[in-house]
């Protein structure tokens, strides 16, 4: 390989010099060579042919020692050429055809034996940066930047001795900072941000003791900054923006002191700023912003005078801005919004003559502007003072700012007026005076200001009209009064604002029609009117409003149809009419509005089908909530396939749910509550996994709860309430961990409620009321610990009520077991519900007495244990409760009922029902006994007295009469004891119930 690259440099130096060929030399004959001509005795032989070649050989050697080997570039550029995707074309040109130094890109030294430059940059480059780059040892710059190269800087590039400048920015590199390149001893420029690079900057950057610019912004860079970074005391711009920095700042930064530009804004700097920073007095730009500096801004700044851009915005600053940032008088920008900087405001423009913008938003900054602050001629333009705690009426010393394009004293607490002479402020572009508490009405004045394209105004308490003068701001743009106490009608002269673009006037309380011109703001792109008292038609002019992106009517009182000529609003994409009194169907004609994304029509009167507005891929939020719609919902409804949000509830939508609804895979949230749907469910939603909410509830759907609801585990909130859904409640059901309310009431619904509701651990809501479910209540329902409200009344639920209810301590709105079979007693445990608010137990079988735990919930308000079996003293804490609370049981007692009569030990002990009856029977019994005896007595003495009074001859006949006598009194006797009386009987039925 030597030899070929040998014999090509022989033969390149042989044609650079234009030696002629041995024919050419011996056709001319020697005495045109005759003083060149070598000795005879070696011309003899064919020496003379060798001694020439031999000194071309030694020429060539020295020149490639001297100046380089070109073909070896050429070699090595066309191995890197091979490695890169070159989309435009950009180095088509590089080709062992054609002379290096021709290339694109290519420099090549004056006496073209060296390559030196190599520039691509912005050619459109893929592929990653090849180690072969590294044999180009004569290179001293290149520049690779804004490119999409990929993969790590290599770290043989370090060999590069000659190298001064390498640009690498603006690709997607990756990987770290190779160290090194702190080799690179002649380098002056390095600039490699912009990129994915990531890691620490590498502590060797500090070797390149002839660095001038190092570049490292805009990138994934993490770590401290090195110390060693200022061992570069020729340095002159150091940007690390844009990276993920920590760390302080280091003082050794201080010592570069040729620095002008430091930017190191966009990281997770934190200390204090160090004081030393007044000794770089070249600086021209510190930008510091978006960090965690905290302290106190450093009076040494004031030092700095060639500053000429000062940013720390965006920190955690404190105490007062020093006096001493008057002293730069250099000074063009300064930004120290967003920090926590107290006191008032030091900074003077009219001692800061070249001062263009001042921002001190977002701090907490009290008191005024200082009365100098613009005497005498000043160049403010910007000043930004927003979000601060100043006080007071808007500052007279404003009228001398005379060159003033932007004001904002949003943010504050100012109060009063605006003033009058607010049109002698400068030539205003922006006035931002919202979120103040200004009074009063909107000054005529403003309609002087002839350049005004931004007047913010909203979240004030001004009153009155908007004034007519408003009509002469051509120039325009953005017009806000959103939250304020402005009435009457919106002007017509408004729609003279022909530049307008924004409109924000909700929260108002306008009154009257939107003015019949609007159309004539062709620029518009949004407009908000939303919550005021409008009223008549929309007008068909707001259809010209083409640009419109954006509008909002919704809570007035508008009235009508919507106009056809919406139609031509092929640019809207929010759309919210709703809480109006409009009415009509849909004009077919806003199908063309595809780009529609948010549609809000709900609470007003529409009729007709939804088909219009069902089409577009646009869209993602639908809410027809609430109108007279009818017919069924369209299978078009499949087209909308970044519907996110599509609410149909409480309309006279028929029929079933589409197939096609299945293609709305994005849906988080369908509501079709209140409709006459029907049919059964079946696939229909099974692949809309992301769905969050789903209101089916107040519907005639039918069929059993489909086993795929449980593959939602997106899903917050179900409710299939009121419908005629039957079948088991699916133990899927326990796979939706996210839910948050279940309702399945009103519906069909039989079996056991599923043990696996104990799964859902975020429940809020369960309700099951009202349908034919049996069994007990399953004791793992002690899992769904956030329950707020608990209803599972009207069914055929038996066994106890589990004590493991008593554990769900977030219970507040409700706990409804009633009409159902439970038997046994009231768990004491449910005395640990202190939250709660309602609790419905009746019409059960419960009984024994109510535990005294129950006298603790203070929150209740509502308690129903009627209709059961329970006996005992009433707690004292339920004593204040209507009587309503306990009726329907037996020998309750205490307030609110009667007293109970018979304390034992401060208190009462009663029996129970089986010792209550048998006393009882007991008592009937032995009162039947007495009175057969008392009978029995009766009758032996009427006999008695019968002997006395007959003779002895009819002794035979009175016995016979006796005989008979005795059958009767047994047998009355017999039947007495056997039947007993009408009211025993009674009341004995009435024990046995």
């Amino acid at each position: 390989m030597q030899t070929m690259v040998f014999r090509e440099q022989t033969m390149v130096f042989r044609e650079r010099q234009s030696f002629p060929s041995t024919s050419s030399w011996r056709k001319r004959g020697k005495d045109d060579y005759s003083a060149r001509a070598l000795p005879r005795s070696v011309m003899g032989n064919g020496g003379m042919y060798l001694w020439m070649h031999f000194l071309l050989v030694l020429v060539a050697a020295m020149a490639t020692s001297s100046h380089g080997d070109l073909s070896a570039d050429s070699h090595w550029l066309l191995q890197i050429k091979d490695q890169l995707n070159d989309t435009r074309g950009s180095i088509v040109s590089w080709s062992s055809e054609t002379e290096v130094c021709s290339w694109n890109g290519i420099t090549c030294s004056p006496d073209k034996s060296q390559i030196v430059g190599l520039n691509l940059s912005g050619s459109g480059l893929l592929g990653m940066i090849s180690p072969a780059f590294a044999n180009l040892k004569s290179l001293r710059s290149l520049d690779l930047s804004s490119n999409s190269l990929t993969g790590p800087i290599p770290a043989e590039l370090g060999s590069l001795s000659n190298l001064t400048e390498l640009l690498l920015y603006t690709n997607r590199l990756s990987g770290g900072i190779p160290a090194e390149l702190g080799l690179l001893q002649k380098l002056t420029t390095l600039r490699i941000g912009d990129n994915l690079i990531s890691g620490h900057i590498p502590p060797q950057l500090g070797n390149c003791s002839n660095l001038q610019t190092l570049g490292l912004g805009s990138s994934s860079l993490d770590g401290s900054i090195p110390v060693e970074l200022g061992n570069l005391k020729l340095l002159t711009l150091l940007n690390l923006q844009k990276n993920s920095l920590s760390g302080p700042l280091p003082e050794e930064l201080m010592g570069c002191t040729h620095l002008q530009i430091l930017a190191a804004a966009d990281n997770r700097l934190k200390g204090a700023i160090p004081r030393a920073i007044g000794n770089l007095h070249l600086l021209q730009t510190l930008n510091l912003a978006n960090n965690n500096f905290t302290g106190p801004v450093p009076v040494e700044f004031g030092n700095l005078s060639s500053l000429e851009y000062l940013n720390l915005q965006g920190n955690w600053l404190s105490g007062e801005i020093p006096s001493h940032l008057n002293q730069l008088s250099h000074l063009r920008t300064l930004d120290l919004s967003k920090n926590n900087l107290t006191g008032e405001i030091s900074v003077v423009a009219s001692k800061l003559q070249n001062l263009q913008a001042v921002a001190l938003s977002d701090n907490f900054l009290t008191g005024s502007l200082p009365e100098d602050f613009c005497t005498g001629k000043t160049s403010l333009q910007n000043l930004l003072l927003g979000g601060n705690k100043l006080s007071g009426s808007i500052p007279h010393c404003l009228l001398e700012c005379s060159v003033l394009h932007v004001l904002d004293l949003s943010g504050n607490s100012l109060t009063g007026e605006i003033p009058s002479w607010v049109d002698k402020v400068g030539d205003l572009t922006d006035l931002l005076l919202h979120n103040n508490s200004l009074v009063g009405t909107i000054p005529p004045e403003i309609g002087n200001l002839s350049s005004l394209e931004t007047l913010s105004l909203h979240h004030n308490v001004l009153t009155g009209q908007i004034p007519a003068d408003i009509g002469k701001l051509q120039k325009l743009k953005i017009f806000t009064l959103y939250e304020n106490q402005l009435s009457k009608e919106i002007p017509l002269e408004l729609t003279n604002c022909s530049s307008l673009e924004g409109i924000d006037f909700f929260g108002n309380h306008f009154s009257g029609p939107i003015p019949s011109t609007i159309g004539d703001l062709k620029n518009l792109v949004f407009l908000q009117l939303r919550q005021n008292d409008l009223s008549g038609p929309i007008p068909p002019s707001l259809g010209q409003c083409r640009k419109l992106q954006a509008l909002a009517l919704a809570d007035n009182r508008l009235s009508g149809k919507l106009p056809p000529t919406f139609r031509f609003l092929t640019e809207l994409q929010i759309f919210t009419l709703y809480n109006n009194s409009l009415e009509g169907p849909i004009p077919q004609s806003l199908s063309s509005l595809q780009k529609l994304e948010f549609i809000n029509f709900s609470n007003n009167n529409f009729t007709g089908t939804i088909d219009p507005i069902c089409s577009s891929k646009s869209l993602k939020k639908l809410d027809l909530t609430n109108n007279s719609f009818t017919g069924k919902i369209s299978p078009q409804i499949g087209n909308c396939s970044n519907l996110v949000r599509l609410r149909l509830g409480m309309n006279q939508l028929v029929g079933e749910i589409p197939n096609e609804i299945s293609q709305l895979t994005q849906l988080t949230l369908l509501d079709l509550s209140s409709n006459n749907l029907s049919g059964e469910l079946g696939l229909k939603l099974s692949t809309c996994k992301q769905l969050s909410i789903l209101d089916l509830n107040e519907n005639r759907f039918l069929g059993e709860i489909p086993s795929w609801l449980g593959s939602l585990h997106s899903l917050g909130e179900l409710d299939l309430s009121s419908n005629e859904f039957s079948g088991t409640i699916r133990p899927e059901i326990g796979n939706c961990s996210n839910l948050i309310k279940l309702s399945l009431s009103n519906n069909r619904f039989s079996g056991e409620i599923p043990s696996t509701i104990g799964n859902l651990a975020s429940l809020n809501v369960l309700n099951l009321q009202n349908n034919n479910l049996s069994g007990s209540i399953p004791t793992t329902i002690r899992n769904c610990k956030k329950l707020y409200e608990l209803r599972i009344s009207q069914n055929f639920l038996s066994g106890s009520i589990p004590k493991e209810v008593g554990e769900l301590t977030e219970l507040q709105e409700a706990l409804d077991l009633s009409e159902n079979s439970l038997s046994g007693v009231i768990p004491p445990s449910l005395g640990n519900l202190k939250k709660l608010e309602s609790l419905n137990l009746s019409r059960n079988h419960l009984e024994g007495e109510i535990p005294k735990a129950l006298g603790g919930l203070t929150s209740l308000n509502n308690l129903n244990l009627s209709d059961n079996l329970l006996h005992g003293e009433i707690p004292q804490g339920l004593s204040k409760l209507p009587s309503a609370s306990f009726l329907g049981n037996m020998n309750l007692c205490g307030p609110p009922l009667s007293s109970c009569s018979e304390p034992v030990g401060g208190g009462r002990r009663w029996m129970s029902r089986a010792a209550v009856l048998g006393i009882t029977v007991g008592i009937a019994l032995t009162a039947m006994l007495v009175c057969l005896a008392l009978l029995y007595a009766i009758l032996r003495i009427w006999c008695n007295y019968r002997k006395v009074s007959v003779s002895s001859s009819d002794f035979n006949v009175g016995l016979e009469h006796r005989k008979e006598d005795e059958k009767w009194v047994l047998g009355k006797t017999h039947h007495l004891g056997l039947v007993g009386s009408p009211e025993e009987e009674k009341r004995k039925g009435k024990l046995n119930f």
